[in-house]
């Protein structure tokens, strides 16, 4: 889970279906936010 109030972060989760890490990276400045999703081959 990621927390918005946390600044920026990262994360990586294994896909349910095919197993292959999925990373999530929140980029914010405390009023807008931004979320990168990538496979492990992007």
């Amino acid at each position: 889970m990621l927390d918005l109030s946390g600044g920026d972060q990262s994360y990586i989760e294994d896909c349910p279906v095919c197993y292959r890490p999925i990373e999530f990276e929140l980029r914010t400045d405390g009023t807008v936010w931004e979320l990168d999703v990538r496979g492990e081959n992007d």
